[in-house]
């Protein structure tokens, strides 16, 4: 499938490709076989009340995949029918989100607000069929009279209003006449039905709300399970993919479609959700978070909203082979975090440059170097891809060097610097430690070596042997920048934010100032992504990082512990 590759490819005994195809792909082949449409149409219909997560990623990816397979149409569309929590800031961030995501919608956007209209007359279609009617239990009441999962529902005592009564009393329900709550339109289907979402449901409340595209026009609004199947049969959507917790209201899906007698009604499939472990990507709590301040915007790095991960420098593409790792299916399941993090890596291994940052920095003397003198080294930006070209680092007597490169006492299997030991530069020379400089309170701030001419990185030198190698920064040309470390929001293996945040991990962010990053960090830009060596790959943070004062965010470490196929 384009844009989501679930299928296993194998080969059989006669040297043939066989391709299974999953339980989605196989429903609409056999729809076009039955010839039930001429041409296939998907959709995602995102309600403007948040930010999107990496859940909604799959829905994105898998709509506009099925349509690109099939050479149909992708309706990208805003569910914009609750005016109590749609903003316009909503409805920027999502479309940033779905274009960058790859989703080709081409130029049309579709608003469920367009068929208000539409939506009304269908309402006024079933009260004028005696399958709608209007109500004046109250929501407790209503609620009351569902019954539950044993015990069937009672009738409502306005349910046999006479169709002209329920008509008149709708229009002057449109028409302001009576006050928000006191009435509502409910479909009449079936108080015994064993599914709750058929007794009766409510298609229609009064809410005197603005509403962010048709200001105040309308006083009465649609329920959801009313309205979407009604935009998807507008729209000539065929196939409508939704999540899993959609399934127990596919019956009221299919008596929506088939009472308003559409000629090519819509079907609705589900699969199951993208659930990712010891992540938040619930509207309410990340809200929360949001307001009060415990993190940074609903891009705040440490979330999986798309804007986050995006701000935080994952790539589409990562996102894409993550999906497609995780598969499509009827049964939920959990990922694991790793398996992102892996995704991220094998993205990022060829295409990112390969520099030298110190994160944590002392003072490196090399004491038989030529004082003033310096030197460039030519280095690979990445030894794995020749097309991103190589640079030149310039070494001097002074150097950075990583606080953890460097101890008094090394433990054993220890070969970085400590007294007496010598070690390689990367790309550059031996050095031999010699010496090193505390202050007051007892911490090293400065380490001293000597380093050997002959040994030059590509010299061919074929001497002794060294075991460690670190890397480094020119103290003379380093770059200046704060470096922001992540990790998990929440406290490993929970998957729900303590609503008195008790199970914050306190280490989800570790900002580290006055970083030093070697010269050709100098012309970073916002977004563009890096392999630090040794520490793992960062982005430069769009939001905070400028010219004067870089801020670089951990995309992912080096290491991992996913492999794939298990």
């Amino acid at each position: 499938m384009a844009g989501l590759d679930n299928n296993s490819d194998n080969i059989d005994e006669n040297g043939s490709e066989v391709v299974s195809r999953n339980f989605i792909e196989q429903i609409i082949d056999n729809d076009l076989e039955e010839g039930k449409y001429e041409k296939i149409v998907t959709r995602f219909p995102p309600e403007p009340n948040g930010y999107l997560h990496i859940g909604h990623a799959k829905s994105i990816i898998l709509n506009s995949g099925i349509a690109k397979q099939y050479n149909g149409t992708f309706n990208f569309r805003f569910d914009d029918t609750n005016p109590t929590k749609e903003k316009t800031e909503f409805v920027d961030s999502i479309l940033e989100d779905v274009r960058w995501l790859g989703a080709d919608f081409g130029d049309k956007i579709y608003y469920a607000s367009d068929y208000f209209d539409d939506m009304y007359e269908a309402a006024v279609k079933l009260i004028n069929k005696g399958k709608a009617y209007v109500c004046d239990l109250s929501a407790d009441e209503i609620r009351q009279y569902r019954g539950t999962l044993k015990e069937p529902g009672k009738e409502s005592p306005y349910r046999n209003r006479s169709i002209e009564e329920n008509l008149d009393l709708f229009e002057r329900m449109k028409n302001g006449e009576f006050p928000d709550g006191s009435k509502v339109l409910r479909a009449k289907i079936d108080m015994a039905s064993p599914n709750i979402n058929m007794r009766d449901p409510v298609i229609y409340r009064i809410a005197r709300m603005e509403h962010h595209r048709t200001g105040d026009k309308w006083c009465i609004y649609p329920m959801y399970d009313f309205a979407h199947p009604i935009e998807d049969a507008v729209e000539g959507v065929t196939h409508s993919l939704c999540t899993l917790e959609f399934e127990d209201h596919r019956p009221l899906y299919d008596w929506v479609v088939k009472e308003l007698e559409y000629e090519f009604p819509p079907k609705q499939i589900e699969f199951a959700k993208l659930y990712l472990q010891n992540v938040i990507t619930g509207k309410r709590y990340i809200k929360k978070l949001v307001e009060d301040k415990i993190v940074d915007g609903w891009d705040d790095p440490r979330l999986v909203t798309i804007s986050a991960l995006r701000r935080k420098g994952v790539t589409p593409e990562a996102i894409r082979m993550f999906i497609e790792l995780s598969g499509i299916s009827k049964a939920n399941s959990v990922s694991d975090m790793a398996m992102l993090e892996y995704c991220i890596r094998e993205d990022l291994r060829m295409k990112a440059k390969r520099f030298m940052a110190v994160i944590d920095p002392i003072k490196l003397v090399i004491d038989n170097y030529p004082e003033g003198e310096s030197e460039l080294l030519e280095v690979e930006n990445n030894q794995e891809n020749e097309e991103l070209g190589k640079r030149e680092v310039s070494f001097s007597r002074e150097l950075y060097i990583e606080r953890e490169d460097f101890m008094e006492e090394p433990p054993k299997k220890y070969f970085r610097l400590f007294p007496g030991n010598e070690v390689r530069l990367k790309n550059a020379y031996f050095v031999t430690c010699t010496d090193y400089v505390k202050d007051e309170s007892g911490k090293v701030v400065e380490v001293h070596c000597t380093y050997d001419p002959a040994t030059k990185s590509g010299s061919g030198f074929e001497g002794r042997k060294v075991k460690g190698t670190i890397h480094w920064v020119d103290a003379g040309t380093a770059v200046d920048a704060t470096v922001r470390l992540y990790e998990n929001l929440i406290a490993e293996g929970d998957e729900v934010l303590n609503d008195d945040y008790s199970n914050l991990n306190p280490n989800s962010l570790v900002e580290m100032k006055n970083c030093k990053l070697e010269e050709a960090f100098s012309d970073a830009c916002p977004g563009e992504r890096y392999q630090f060596l040794r520490h793992g790959f960062f982005c430069v943070d769009s939001k905070d990082s400028s010219q004067d004062n870089l801020v670089f965010n951990r995309i992912v470490s080096l290491k991992s512990s996913y492999k794939p196929g298990k």
